[in-house]
């Protein structure tokens, strides 16, 4: 045996060093790999280029007063960009990369996400950049960002992802999703909406915003950039596309971080979190079973929650361990940034906006099936009757003073015939199941 083993051993050291030899003599130059990844981001670009599209918002009078940029996620014309691109504009036009332009409406737009989803039409079908999966993205894999700043259309800039996670100080008065991919690929105001790529040409994130060093001048918008995750605009985009809303759970409180958890620093009267006990200074640990130790990660939770679902919500009080259950509502407009305005009979007699019952309320309000008939109320004024009857959003309208109300019609047209009435019984269905309440209408 020893024999037959010394017979193969000058063999194989003969094979090792044979192949050590043709690798050496194989490998590239660096010039080689230089221009190897040169051309792998030439590549890139040029694929990606057909399916990026120049945007341009603005009024009816067709003053263009915005740029940005946007994507087309879907071949028959669906383009994903930014909402604070097209957000207040009534007025759309999207360039492509051979000139054309074409006029586009707004099918949805998430100012919390700030996810926003235009479509154009043609007869051929427009090419389209796939969605990697963002939980796969890794700090420190390049990064290409292609997008038209200061209207230079088209340009593209490389580098690395920096970070994942990321929250930026906004400073603004809604609720802001944070969970940014941070990237060193040099992007602009005008580059908000384009994609952020991999070395595949797969869509990783849409820039959304610039951080810039501070003392720098005013005009000057380069720093760091943020993209927002390509899962959370694939499940956003799909959303508007298919509702061009988003319906979002609702705690009620004001948070921040600490060691054991997510501290509560306030919570608002008549809100799920304060009816189900929650009070100041209880650290929240854990969310329907889930450890939570940021408050994105919270906020995301809550949000994402069905309307009139119960979640469990484990709080350390004072050391000890309790456990709440909270109903979750639907988050306020006014905190979602959703600025309002109303003429309807309903607003101005009840202080209630109502709209038409949609299919995706079923998904969204555990408490409503497709057997029911009515319409949802959409906002509450504070301080008027709708709302001094404890009517809440979210909820559906089936009758007033015992005559059913199918649609938004006949409930104006019973406000209009009712109007010198000083009370009405309506018959709603919430959360809490269906009940009769009494409004008190306001003598004049």
């Amino acid at each position: 045996m020893q024999k037959k083993l010394s017979l193969y051993c000058p063999l194989v050291i003969m094979i090792v060093i044979s192949s050590s030899c043709a690798n050496k003599t194989e490998s590239p130059s660096n010039l080689e790999l230089l221009s190897a990844i040169e051309n792998a981001f030439v590549d890139i670009a040029t694929k990606a280029k057909p399916a990026i599209v120049g945007i341009f918002a603005g009024h009816t009078n067709r003053e263009l007063n915005r740029a940005g940029s946007g994507f087309f996620y879907r071949g028959d014309g669906h383009i994903l960009t930014n909402d604070h691109i097209v957000r207040g504009a009534d007025y759309y036009r999207v360039r492509l990369l051979d000139g054309t332009e074409l006029d586009a409406k707004l099918v949805g737009a998430d100012i919390i996400t700030d996810i926003a989803v235009l479509k154009v039409n043609r007869e051929e079908v427009f090419p389209t950049l796939p969605l990697a999966n963002s939980e796969k993205v890794k700090v420190g894999q390049f990064a290409v960002a292609i997008g038209n700043p200061f209207q230079l259309e088209y340009s593209v800039t490389t580098g690395v992802v920096s970070g994942k996670g990321r929250s930026v100080p906004l400073g603004l008065q809604f609720i802001r999703h944070q969970n940014f991919i941070q990237t060193d690929a040099w992007i602009h105001t005008g580059s908000s909406g384009g994609p952020l790529l991999n070395i595949y040409g797969e869509v990783i994130g849409i820039n959304a915003l610039i951080r810039k060093v501070e003392n720098t001048p005013a005009p000057v918008r380069a720093g760091a950039g943020f993209a927002i995750p390509s899962n959370m605009v694939n499940s956003i985009g799909d959303q508007l596309i298919a509702h061009g809303k988003i319906i979002r759970g609702y705690l009620g409180i004001r948070m921040r971080e600490v060691q054991d958890g997510i501290r509560v620093t306030f919570v608002r009267s008549d809100t799920p979190a304060y009816r189900a006990g929650m009070r100041r200074n209880d650290v929240i640990v854990e969310y329907n079973g889930e450890k939570i130790r940021k408050s994105v990660d919270l906020m995301m939770l809550i949000a994402e929650s069905q309307v009139g679902k119960k979640a469990v919500i484990k709080i350390l009080r004072s050391g000890k361990d309790r456990t709440l259950n909270v109903i979750i509502d639907e988050i306020p407009p006014e905190l979602a940034g959703i600025p309002y305005e109303d003429d309807s009979v309903s607003w101005k007699t009840l202080g209630l906006a109502v709209r038409k019952l949609e299919k995706h309320d079923f998904e969204r309000y555990t408490y409503l099936t497709e057997e029911d008939s009515g319409v949802v109320v959409e906002r509450v004024k504070i301080d008027a009757p709708g709302y001094n009857a404890k009517i809440p959003r979210g909820s559906l309208i089936l009758k007033v003073n015992g005559k059913e109300i199918p649609d938004v019609a006949a409930l104006e047209a019973i406000l209009q015939l009712e109007q010198e009435a000083e009370e009405l019984e309506v018959e709603i269905k919430s959360s809490f199941g269906v009940e009769q309440v009494t409004v008190n209408l306001p003598k004049e």
